[in-house]
């Protein structure tokens, strides 16, 4: 699995950002991809993941963001008596 990638999309705010946005971007970017790793040794171990929207958050300045959770399944397995 390569390494995090920021796509940025056209959108009327993209523009010149700061330091402080770069920073939280990347920050994002490496979590991301770090919670990509885990979600695929769990599907290796045998669980499915599938990831929700769990809310949306909004700055009240027309930036937003989703907010995650997992659905995790794991198959039936029998007990060991």
């Amino acid at each position: 699995m390569r390494s995090a990638d920021i796509i940025i999309m056209a959108e009327p705010f993209n523009g010149p950002r700061n330091d402080d946005v770069d920073a939280a971007i990347r920050k994002v970017a490496d979590t991301l991809h770090r919670l990509n790793l885990q979600i695929h040794q769990a599907v290796e171990a045998g669980a499915s993941i599938e990831l929700m929207r769990a809310h949306r958050v909004h700055n009240g300045r027309g930036q937003w963001g989703d907010q995650m959770v997992p659905i995790v399944r794991v198959p039936d397995t029998p007990s060991k008596e």
